[in-house]
Protein backbone atom coordinates (compact mmCIF):
# COMPACT_ATOMS: atom_id res chain seq x y z
CA UNK A 1 0.00 0.00 0.00
CA UNK A 2 1.28 3.44 -0.87
CA UNK A 3 2.30 5.84 1.90
CA UNK A 4 -0.42 8.34 0.98
CA UNK A 5 -3.19 5.74 1.32
CA UNK A 6 -1.79 4.67 4.69
CA UNK A 7 -1.76 8.26 5.93
CA UNK A 8 -5.37 8.66 4.77
CA UNK A 9 -6.49 5.55 6.68
CA UNK A 10 -4.73 6.67 9.86
CA UNK A 11 -6.11 10.19 9.56
CA UNK A 12 -9.66 8.96 8.93
CA UNK A 13 -9.45 6.64 11.95
CA UNK A 14 -8.16 9.45 14.18
CA UNK A 15 -10.89 11.75 12.95
CA UNK A 16 -13.55 9.11 13.66
CA UNK A 17 -12.32 8.87 17.25
CA UNK A 18 -12.30 12.65 17.60
CA UNK A 19 -15.79 12.92 16.14
CA UNK A 20 -17.13 10.39 18.63
CA UNK A 21 -15.35 12.05 21.55
CA UNK A 22 -15.72 15.78 20.76
CA UNK A 23 -18.16 16.02 17.83
CA UNK A 24 -17.23 18.00 14.74
CA UNK A 25 -18.08 21.34 16.33
CA UNK A 26 -20.42 23.20 18.64
CA UNK A 27 -23.99 23.40 17.30
CA UNK A 28 -27.18 25.18 18.33
CA UNK A 29 -29.03 21.98 19.27
CA UNK A 30 -28.26 18.43 20.27
CA UNK A 31 -30.20 17.04 17.30
CA UNK A 32 -28.03 18.93 14.82
CA UNK A 33 -24.91 17.78 16.66
CA UNK A 34 -25.98 14.14 16.45
CA UNK A 35 -26.88 14.38 12.76
CA UNK A 36 -23.61 16.09 11.81
CA UNK A 37 -21.59 13.54 13.78
CA UNK A 38 -23.42 10.60 12.18
CA UNK A 39 -23.02 12.01 8.67
CA UNK A 40 -19.32 12.63 9.29
CA UNK A 41 -18.83 9.11 10.66
CA UNK A 42 -20.66 7.68 7.64
CA UNK A 43 -18.36 9.57 5.28
CA UNK A 44 -15.27 8.39 7.14
CA UNK A 45 -16.52 4.80 7.07
CA UNK A 46 -16.95 5.08 3.30
CA UNK A 47 -13.38 6.38 2.97
CA UNK A 48 -11.98 3.53 5.06
CA UNK A 49 -14.00 0.88 3.17
CA UNK A 50 -12.94 2.16 -0.25
CA UNK A 51 -9.28 2.35 0.76
CA UNK A 52 -9.41 -1.14 2.25
CA UNK A 53 -11.31 -2.85 -0.59
CA UNK A 54 -9.46 -1.20 -3.48
CA UNK A 55 -6.03 -0.94 -1.87
CA UNK A 56 -4.30 -2.67 -4.82
CA UNK A 57 -6.10 -0.90 -7.67
CA UNK A 58 -7.89 2.22 -6.43
CA UNK A 59 -10.00 3.73 -9.28
CA UNK A 60 -9.36 7.46 -9.69
CA UNK A 61 -13.07 8.25 -10.10
CA UNK A 62 -13.88 6.77 -6.66
CA UNK A 63 -11.21 8.94 -5.04
CA UNK A 64 -12.57 11.97 -6.88
CA UNK A 65 -16.12 11.25 -5.68
CA UNK A 66 -14.91 10.89 -2.10
CA UNK A 67 -13.00 14.19 -2.31
CA UNK A 68 -16.04 15.93 -3.82
CA UNK A 69 -18.34 14.52 -1.14
CA UNK A 70 -15.89 15.61 1.55
CA UNK A 71 -15.82 19.15 0.20
CA UNK A 72 -19.61 19.32 0.19
CA UNK A 73 -19.67 17.95 3.74
CA UNK A 74 -17.23 20.65 4.88
CA UNK A 75 -19.42 23.40 3.44
CA UNK A 76 -22.54 21.91 5.08
CA UNK A 77 -20.77 21.67 8.44
CA UNK A 78 -19.71 25.32 8.21
CA UNK A 79 -23.35 26.34 7.86
CA UNK A 80 -24.48 24.18 10.80
CA UNK A 81 -21.81 24.49 13.49
CA UNK A 82 -21.03 27.61 15.50
CA UNK A 83 -17.42 26.74 16.27
CA UNK A 84 -15.40 23.88 14.84
CA UNK A 85 -13.58 21.18 16.77
CA UNK A 86 -10.53 18.96 16.12
CA UNK A 87 -12.56 16.57 13.96
CA UNK A 88 -13.34 19.37 11.51
CA UNK A 89 -9.65 20.03 10.83
CA UNK A 90 -9.00 16.31 10.42
CA UNK A 91 -11.84 16.19 7.89
CA UNK A 92 -10.26 19.09 5.99
CA UNK A 93 -6.90 17.30 5.93
CA UNK A 94 -8.63 14.11 4.73
CA UNK A 95 -10.32 15.94 1.85
CA UNK A 96 -7.03 17.58 0.88
CA UNK A 97 -5.21 14.23 0.80
CA UNK A 98 -8.04 12.62 -1.18
CA UNK A 99 -7.82 15.38 -3.79
CA UNK A 100 -4.05 14.90 -3.91
CA UNK A 101 -4.49 11.13 -4.31
CA UNK A 102 -7.07 11.69 -7.08
CA UNK A 103 -4.71 13.91 -9.06
CA UNK A 104 -1.82 11.47 -8.59
CA UNK A 105 -3.85 8.42 -9.63
CA UNK A 106 -5.40 10.19 -12.61
CA UNK A 107 -1.98 11.37 -13.80
CA UNK A 108 -0.55 7.84 -13.48
CA UNK A 109 -3.49 6.03 -15.10
CA UNK A 110 -4.25 8.37 -18.00
CA UNK A 111 -4.13 6.69 -21.38
CA UNK A 112 -3.68 8.22 -24.81
CA UNK A 113 -7.43 8.66 -25.30
CA UNK A 114 -7.97 10.25 -21.89
CA UNK A 115 -5.11 12.73 -21.92
CA UNK A 116 -7.32 15.74 -22.64
CA UNK A 117 -9.82 14.74 -19.93
CA UNK A 118 -7.03 14.33 -17.40
CA UNK A 119 -5.52 17.68 -18.37
CA UNK A 120 -8.87 19.29 -17.53
CA UNK A 121 -9.79 17.33 -14.42
CA UNK A 122 -6.46 17.58 -12.59
CA UNK A 123 -6.20 21.42 -12.55
CA UNK A 124 -9.97 21.67 -11.94
CA UNK A 125 -9.70 19.43 -8.87
CA UNK A 126 -6.63 21.31 -7.65
CA UNK A 127 -8.37 24.69 -8.02
CA UNK A 128 -11.54 23.43 -6.34
CA UNK A 129 -9.49 22.03 -3.45
CA UNK A 130 -7.74 25.37 -2.97
CA UNK A 131 -11.10 27.17 -2.85
CA UNK A 132 -12.61 24.65 -0.41
CA UNK A 133 -9.57 24.83 1.88
CA UNK A 134 -9.60 28.64 1.69
CA UNK A 135 -13.29 28.78 2.61
CA UNK A 136 -12.93 26.16 5.34
CA UNK A 137 -9.92 27.79 7.00
CA UNK A 138 -11.15 31.39 6.89
CA UNK A 139 -14.61 30.56 8.19
CA UNK A 140 -13.61 27.73 10.50
CA UNK A 141 -10.82 29.72 12.15
CA UNK A 142 -12.87 32.97 12.10
CA UNK A 143 -10.19 34.87 10.18
CA UNK A 144 -11.09 38.61 10.07
CA UNK A 145 -12.40 39.55 6.64
CA UNK A 146 -10.11 42.56 6.59
CA UNK A 147 -7.18 40.15 6.49
CA UNK A 148 -8.59 37.47 4.20
CA UNK A 149 -12.26 37.19 3.15
CA UNK A 150 -13.68 33.76 2.25
CA UNK A 151 -14.34 32.94 -1.41
CA UNK A 152 -18.11 33.01 -0.77
CA UNK A 153 -17.87 36.67 0.28
CA UNK A 154 -15.77 37.53 -2.77
CA UNK A 155 -18.27 35.76 -5.02
CA UNK A 156 -21.11 37.76 -3.48
CA UNK A 157 -19.33 41.01 -4.33
CA UNK A 158 -18.61 39.74 -7.85
CA UNK A 159 -22.29 39.04 -8.44
CA UNK A 160 -23.60 42.30 -6.99
CA UNK A 161 -20.92 44.59 -8.52
CA UNK A 162 -20.96 43.40 -12.14
CA UNK A 163 -21.61 46.89 -13.66
CA UNK A 164 -18.74 48.48 -11.71
CA UNK A 165 -16.35 45.63 -12.47
CA UNK A 166 -17.31 45.72 -16.16
CA UNK A 167 -16.59 49.46 -16.47
CA UNK A 168 -13.25 49.05 -14.69
CA UNK A 169 -12.31 46.13 -16.91
CA UNK A 170 -13.09 47.99 -20.15
CA UNK A 171 -11.09 51.04 -19.04
CA UNK A 172 -8.03 48.98 -18.08
CA UNK A 173 -8.11 46.43 -20.88
CA UNK A 174 -8.35 49.15 -23.52
CA UNK A 175 -4.94 50.39 -22.44
CA UNK A 176 -3.67 46.81 -22.23
CA UNK A 177 -4.63 45.92 -25.81
CA UNK A 178 -3.36 49.16 -27.37
CA UNK A 179 -0.08 49.07 -25.43
CA UNK A 180 0.32 45.34 -26.14
CA UNK A 181 -0.03 45.80 -29.90
CA UNK A 182 2.20 48.88 -30.00
CA UNK A 183 4.90 47.46 -27.72
CA UNK A 184 5.17 44.14 -29.53
CA UNK A 185 4.92 45.74 -32.96
CA UNK A 186 7.63 48.33 -32.27
CA UNK A 187 9.91 45.70 -30.70
CA UNK A 188 9.43 43.39 -33.69
CA UNK A 189 10.30 46.17 -36.16
CA UNK A 190 13.35 47.14 -34.11
CA UNK A 191 14.46 43.48 -34.02
CA UNK A 192 14.32 43.32 -37.84
CA UNK A 193 16.34 46.55 -38.03
CA UNK A 194 18.90 45.15 -35.58
CA UNK A 195 19.18 42.00 -37.65
CA UNK A 196 19.89 44.11 -40.75
CA UNK A 197 22.50 46.37 -39.13
CA UNK A 198 25.44 45.28 -36.93
CA UNK A 199 25.70 48.89 -35.75
CA UNK A 200 22.15 48.82 -34.41
CA UNK A 201 22.76 45.41 -32.88
CA UNK A 202 25.64 46.81 -30.83
CA UNK A 203 23.80 50.03 -30.00
CA UNK A 204 20.12 49.17 -29.49
CA UNK A 205 20.36 45.87 -27.61
CA UNK A 206 22.20 47.42 -24.64
CA UNK A 207 19.66 50.26 -24.73
CA UNK A 208 16.81 47.74 -24.70
CA UNK A 209 18.41 46.03 -21.72
CA UNK A 210 18.56 49.42 -19.99
CA UNK A 211 14.86 50.04 -20.68
CA UNK A 212 13.94 46.64 -19.26
CA UNK A 213 15.67 47.53 -16.00
CA UNK A 214 13.62 50.71 -15.50
CA UNK A 215 11.46 50.37 -12.35
CA UNK A 216 7.76 50.37 -13.16
CA UNK A 217 6.97 52.33 -10.00
CA UNK A 218 9.23 55.13 -11.20
CA UNK A 219 8.14 55.13 -14.85
CA UNK A 220 4.36 55.13 -14.27
CA UNK A 221 4.11 58.61 -12.66
CA UNK A 222 6.26 60.09 -15.45
CA UNK A 223 4.01 58.57 -18.12
CA UNK A 224 0.97 60.00 -16.33
CA UNK A 225 2.58 63.46 -16.41
CA UNK A 226 3.44 63.13 -20.10
CA UNK A 227 0.25 61.58 -21.46
CA UNK A 228 -2.42 62.56 -18.94
CA UNK A 229 -4.67 60.65 -16.58
CA UNK A 230 -6.62 58.67 -19.18
CA UNK A 231 -5.69 55.38 -20.88
CA UNK A 232 -2.81 56.71 -23.11
CA UNK A 233 -0.47 56.96 -20.11
CA UNK A 234 -1.29 53.36 -19.13
CA UNK A 235 -0.73 52.22 -22.71
CA UNK A 236 2.68 53.93 -22.66
CA UNK A 237 3.63 51.96 -19.54
CA UNK A 238 2.49 48.75 -21.24
CA UNK A 239 4.66 49.59 -24.28
CA UNK A 240 7.70 49.90 -22.03
CA UNK A 241 6.83 46.65 -20.23
CA UNK A 242 6.38 44.60 -23.41
CA UNK A 243 9.17 46.05 -25.55
CA UNK A 244 12.22 44.22 -24.20
CA UNK A 245 10.85 40.62 -24.00
CA UNK A 246 9.68 40.83 -27.61
CA UNK A 247 12.95 42.42 -28.77
CA UNK A 248 15.22 39.83 -27.16
CA UNK A 249 13.11 36.83 -28.19
CA UNK A 250 12.74 38.00 -31.79
CA UNK A 251 16.48 38.64 -32.17
CA UNK A 252 17.22 35.19 -30.71
CA UNK A 253 14.60 33.58 -32.96
CA UNK A 254 15.99 35.19 -36.11
CA UNK A 255 19.32 33.53 -35.31
CA UNK A 256 17.70 30.13 -34.63
CA UNK A 257 18.02 28.85 -38.21
CA UNK A 258 21.26 27.00 -38.87
CA UNK A 259 24.03 28.26 -41.11
CA UNK A 260 23.48 25.29 -43.43
CA UNK A 261 19.86 26.31 -43.98
CA UNK A 262 20.85 29.90 -44.68
CA UNK A 263 23.58 28.74 -47.08
CA UNK A 264 21.01 26.64 -48.91
CA UNK A 265 18.76 29.69 -49.34
CA UNK A 266 21.72 31.61 -50.76
CA UNK A 267 22.36 28.83 -53.28
CA UNK A 268 18.79 29.39 -54.49
CA UNK A 269 19.68 33.09 -55.00
CA UNK A 270 17.18 34.13 -52.34
CA UNK A 271 17.18 37.76 -51.28
CA UNK A 272 17.30 38.85 -47.63
CA UNK A 273 13.54 39.30 -47.49
CA UNK A 274 12.84 35.95 -49.16
CA UNK A 275 15.11 34.23 -46.64
CA UNK A 276 13.46 36.18 -43.82
CA UNK A 277 9.89 35.24 -44.68
CA UNK A 278 10.47 31.68 -45.88
CA UNK A 279 13.11 30.47 -43.42
CA UNK A 280 14.03 32.74 -40.55
CA UNK A 281 10.61 34.01 -39.42
CA UNK A 282 9.08 30.50 -39.36
CA UNK A 283 12.07 29.34 -37.30
CA UNK A 284 11.64 32.36 -35.02
CA UNK A 285 7.89 31.81 -34.52
CA UNK A 286 8.25 29.79 -31.25
CA UNK A 287 10.47 32.54 -29.81
CA UNK A 288 8.06 35.28 -30.89
CA UNK A 289 5.05 33.53 -29.40
CA UNK A 290 6.99 32.92 -26.21
CA UNK A 291 7.40 36.69 -25.91
CA UNK A 292 3.73 37.26 -26.77
CA UNK A 293 2.65 34.91 -23.98
CA UNK A 294 4.97 36.55 -21.46
CA UNK A 295 3.76 40.00 -22.49
CA UNK A 296 0.09 39.01 -22.23
CA UNK A 297 0.47 38.95 -18.44
CA UNK A 298 3.04 41.74 -18.16
CA UNK A 299 0.75 44.12 -20.05
CA UNK A 300 -2.12 43.65 -17.61
CA UNK A 301 0.18 44.02 -14.60
CA UNK A 302 1.70 47.20 -16.01
CA UNK A 303 -1.66 48.82 -16.76
CA UNK A 304 -3.08 48.06 -13.30
CA UNK A 305 0.01 49.34 -11.49
CA UNK A 306 0.06 52.50 -13.66
CA UNK A 307 -3.53 53.25 -12.62
CA UNK A 308 -2.35 53.57 -9.02
CA UNK A 309 -0.63 56.85 -9.93
CA UNK A 310 -3.41 58.71 -11.70
CA UNK A 311 -6.52 57.74 -13.60
CA UNK A 312 -10.14 58.76 -14.08
CA UNK A 313 -12.57 57.44 -11.50
CA UNK A 314 -12.69 54.08 -13.26
CA UNK A 315 -10.13 51.35 -13.79
CA UNK A 316 -9.07 48.17 -12.02
CA UNK A 317 -5.98 49.72 -10.45
CA UNK A 318 -7.94 52.78 -9.32
CA UNK A 319 -10.62 50.58 -7.78
CA UNK A 320 -8.08 48.47 -5.91
CA UNK A 321 -6.26 51.49 -4.48
CA UNK A 322 -9.46 53.30 -3.49
CA UNK A 323 -11.28 50.32 -1.98
CA UNK A 324 -8.32 49.16 0.09
CA UNK A 325 -8.33 52.63 1.65
CA UNK A 326 -11.93 51.98 2.72
CA UNK A 327 -10.98 48.49 4.01
CA UNK A 328 -13.41 47.01 1.47
CA UNK A 329 -11.14 44.00 0.97
CA UNK A 330 -13.83 41.89 -0.69
CA UNK A 331 -14.06 44.37 -3.57
CA UNK A 332 -10.28 44.37 -3.87
CA UNK A 333 -10.26 40.58 -4.17
CA UNK A 334 -13.10 40.75 -6.69
CA UNK A 335 -10.99 43.04 -8.89
CA UNK A 336 -8.03 40.71 -8.46
CA UNK A 337 -10.21 37.77 -9.52
CA UNK A 338 -11.38 39.62 -12.64
CA UNK A 339 -7.80 40.57 -13.50
CA UNK A 340 -6.60 36.99 -13.01
CA UNK A 341 -9.42 35.65 -15.19
CA UNK A 342 -8.79 38.23 -17.92
CA UNK A 343 -5.05 37.55 -17.89
CA UNK A 344 -5.61 33.79 -18.08
CA UNK A 345 -8.04 34.12 -21.01
CA UNK A 346 -5.65 36.49 -22.80
CA UNK A 347 -2.78 34.02 -22.34
CA UNK A 348 -5.00 31.13 -23.49
CA UNK A 349 -5.98 32.97 -26.68
CA UNK A 350 -2.33 33.65 -27.52
CA UNK A 351 -1.48 30.00 -26.82
CA UNK A 352 -4.27 28.84 -29.15
CA UNK A 353 -2.95 31.07 -31.93
CA UNK A 354 0.53 29.70 -31.26
CA UNK A 355 -0.69 26.11 -31.67
CA UNK A 356 -2.33 27.01 -34.98
CA UNK A 357 0.74 28.81 -36.35
CA UNK A 358 3.52 26.58 -35.00
CA UNK A 359 1.75 23.24 -35.45
CA UNK A 360 4.98 21.80 -36.85
CA UNK A 361 7.04 22.46 -33.72
CA UNK A 362 7.82 19.48 -31.41
CA UNK A 363 6.49 21.38 -28.37
CA UNK A 364 3.07 21.56 -30.05
CA UNK A 365 3.15 18.05 -31.50
CA UNK A 366 4.06 16.62 -28.10
CA UNK A 367 7.34 15.26 -29.42
CA UNK A 368 5.59 13.14 -32.06
CA UNK A 369 7.19 12.91 -35.48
Amino acid sequence: MRILEGVLIALAAVMAALTIAYQVGATASMAVAIVTSLVTLGYLAAVLVVLAVFRRALPPFLVGLLALAGGVLLMVLLSQVQSVGPGYWCLLATVWLLAWLFAERLANHQTQGRTMLANILIPAMFGATILVAWEAITRGAHVPQVLLPPPSGIWGVLVTSVPTLAVDFVQTFKAVLIGYVLGNGIAFAVAIAIDRSPFLKRGLLPLGNFVSALPLIGVAPIMVMWFGFDWPSKAAVVVIMTFFPMLVNTVAGLNASSSIERDMMRTYASSYWQTLFKLRLPAAAPFIFNALKINSTLALIGAIVAEFFGTPIVGMGFRISSEIGKLNVQMVWAEIAVAALAGSVFYWVVALVERAVTFWHPSVRGGRT
